[in-house]
């Protein structure tokens, strides 16, 4: 029996203003993700990864975490040991969101590490309110200045385990107009690490 949480969910998706995709779950993955992370399905964490392998969210921009699917891992094997921090998902620029908590005791919040500046930025939301607005249109907004014309073909051509490196990268004064620098598909782990490697070079992490 599907629990209120995915009810809730599946509601958001269908009302989407862009496409969503529900990747299919493996129910022994799911199980497993589910007992590694010590969650259950009442939570909208716990029902993302039981009822979906992942969200495909808006040509393929955004992807949230699941139970995983073919390219895209499953959220219990992102977590970063140590660090309090649960990576749920992330985009085709190889920015990614993390579930922290900022200190004990204190209520758990998405941060947004983005590939324009480098640095963690708390959402100030829980990951069920962060899952609601970018379901039900934050995405727009909130991505605003990382697009450009026709990047909806060009997303939606990329596999999940691909993310779009630029050049000039997008921490750079040069790299700001996405439309004038130079784009192509690699392997989105790759270009998780060349964020990061740059962060920590720049002073940022």
């Amino acid at each position: 029996m599907e629990q209120p949480a995915w009810f809730e969910i599946s509601a958001l998706v269908a009302a989407a203003p862009y496409r969503v995709t529900v990747l299919p779950a493996d129910a022994q993955r799911a199980a497993a993700c589910l007992a590694a992370l010590d969650i259950t399905t009442r939570s909208w964490l716990g029902a993302v990864v039981a009822n979906s392998g992942g969200l495909v969210i808006d040509h393929g921009w955004l992807r949230v975490l699941g139970s995983g699917h073919d390219g895209l891992p499953d959220v219990a094997a992102e977590m970063v040991p140590g660090a309090g921090r649960l990576v749920v998902a992330f985009d085709v620029m190889g920015g990614q969101f993390a579930w922290s908590q900022a200190e004990p005791g204190v209520r758990p919040t998405v941060h947004y590490f983005g590939p324009e500046d480098l640095a963690w930025q708390d959402l100030e939301l829980g990951y069920g309110d962060w899952l609601e607005a970018m379901l039900a249109g934050a995405m727009t907004q909130f991505y605003e200045g990382l697009r450009w014309p026709g990047w909806e073909a060009e997303v939606a051509s990329v596999a999940l385990d691909q993310g779009i490196s630029a050049w000039p990268p997008p921490w750079t004064r040069e790299g700001k107009d996405f439309s004038a620098v130079s784009r192509k598909p690699v392997r989105l782990a790759e270009l998780v690490s060349v964020h990061q490697d740059a962060a920590r070079q720049l002073g940022f992490l």
